[in-house]
């Protein structure tokens, strides 16, 4: 049994002629414009196949911030004042319309309306509501766009979350960072082009799991995933010098498995080989970026001031909000931070509070630092969960207490900066914040806008696998929200 053969056996024709095509016109090309040539086709190695966006975009760079779990919208910015008339009574069947359940309450005898027990009040020029849990968001609602009616087929968290960061309920598809590690390429050649942070909380609730998958790559190349910050040891792991291997000696170690592996490369042809090598080399650059990257001795007082005391702590969601500034000022593309713990299905008074303190600053410091920077115009910034929660408690209803179920009927998200309106509210949501009214926006058409915003025809960025043209937006009709965008 030879396996390269067997490899080399395997290859589409697609691939075959692709490869040779590439190879016979490339060294033509070559021979024509000498060895200036073939420098500048490995300096573009760090462009995306789409080589330049399809239109002039708004945005060079987004910040994810990602609210795992399912904030509560009526106990943070979808102000249901109505809902005070029917505490204690059951969610009218011509409002629930026979939308199935998740076993956590499927079987409770009833539903009792919950109205959040949490003060709202108007901010800012537009008037935004905001409640007393976000005192820091609601300090900049006119720098922000509310999106008030995104929806979702998912109930349950994992395919949700599955769903609005790869575009698909089944695990297996690349996240939206890898598409555009993919589409657009690096604007750094020094840190990842897609770069992850998980943040601490301090709701003492179990959490939902994040698994490696939702910042994977998919069947993209594996140079495309996210790469996974530590907030102890090193940033990323191994990327400290063993004992007794020195920067050159390292060096000299890449050199030699790069000659290996372009040798493996022209035996069997396996793009991953390339993925390998280009992985090692950044690995060994980022030992000299990274450390400085996470260096915050030389922020001022008044910026660690800003971001409040949590900023001291790494790992925390202010340290990672800071951490995530910096990361778009020396060229990460993409940079997603996570926080768990906002799945309160009861306890609500108790761990929503806990879990908005640990955000809230961070939040309006990020965005505040990159406007006074000049770096929210071409930024953008997004902040949301995977779905809502239920108006009807899950549980004993007190007046002191609840417990809000999974709903994925309506939900509020919230976008700043490159190119989104300042100081709008986008669509509405019944008295009861369970349907849409006005202006429903799916989880493909928030997607499909943040593509949009970096340039990206949605429509036009695919990548076949499996005989399939397959899209983060997949193949339903996706939209862009235009009524929040300049």
């Amino acid at each position: 049994m030879n396996t390269i053969e067997d490899h080399i056996t395997l290859e589409t024709r697609r691939q075959f002629f692709g490869r040779a095509a590439n190879g016979l016109g490339l060294a033509a090309l070559g021979s024509l414009m000498g060895p200036r040539f073939l420098e500048g086709a490995q300096a573009a190695t760090g462009r995306g196949v789409l080589g330049d966006s399809h239109f002039a975009p708004k945005a060079k760079r987004v910040i994810y911030l990602f609210m795992a779990g399912a904030p509560s919208q009526m106990d943070t910015f979808d102000y249901k004042p109505k809902m005070e008339e029917y505490y204690d009574v059951d969610l009218p069947d011509s409002v629930r319309q026979g939308q199935r359940l998740t076993t956590m309450t499927s079987k409770q005898k009833r539903f009792p309306i919950a109205p959040s027990i949490f003060e709202f009040k108007q901010h800012g020029q537009c008037g935004a509501w905001a409640s007393e849990l976000m005192p820091h968001t609601a300090k900049m609602v006119d720098d922000i766009a509310f999106v008030k009616t995104v929806w979702t087929e998912a109930i349950n968290h994992d395919p949700a979350i599955t769903y609005i960061q790869t575009g698909n309920q089944i695990p297996g598809r690349p996240s939206m960072g890898a598409w555009l590690s993919y589409g657009l390429g690096s604007l750094s050649g020094n840190l990842p082009t897609f770069v992850v942070l998980n943040s601490t909380w301090s709701a003492k609730r179990e959490a939902q799991a994040l698994y490696s998958r939702l910042w994977g790559s998919g069947f993209l190349p594996s140079k495309h995933q996210g790469v996974a910050f530590r907030s102890q040891g090193d940033p990323v792991l191994y990327l400290s010098n063993p004992g007794g291997v020195d920067a050159k000696v390292r060096r000299a170690m890449l050199d030699g498995l790069a000659k290996m592996n372009r040798a493996h490369y022209d035996e069997v042809g396996d793009p991953e080989t390339h993925a390998r090598i280009a992985q090692y080399e950044m690995a060994y650059r980022m030992q000299s970026s990274v450390p400085e990257l996470t260096d915050m001795s030389g922020e001022s007082e008044a910026t660690l001031k800003m971001y409040g005391d949590d900023v001291r702590r790494p790992g925390t969601f202010a340290y990672n909000c800071l951490l995530a500034r910096r990361m778009a000022e020396r060229g990460v593309r993409f940079t997603q931070i996570f926080i768990r713990g906002w799945d309160q299905h009861g306890s609500l008074p108790r761990d929503l509070p806990l879990q908005c303190k640990d955000v809230d600053q961070g939040c309006w410091a990020l965005v505040q630092d990159l406007k006074q920077r000049g770096m929210l115009d071409d930024t953008l910034v997004v902040w949301g969960g995977e779905f809502g929660r239920t108006i009807y408690c899950q549980g004993t209803l007190t007046k002191e207490n609840y417990g809000r179920d999974h709903h994925p009927r309506c939900f509020t998200i919230w976008m700043a900066g490159a190119g989104v309106k300042p100081g709008v509210t986008y669509g509405k949501t019944d008295d009861f914040s369970y349907n849409i009214v006005e202006n429903p926006v799916h989880i493909r058409d928030l997607n499909a806008t943040i593509l949009h915003q970096l340039g990206i025809d949605h429509e036009l960025l695919t990548y076949k696998y499996q005989g399939l043209d397959h899209r983060l937006t997949g193949v339903e009709k996706a939209h862009i929200i235009k009524g929040i965008l300049t």
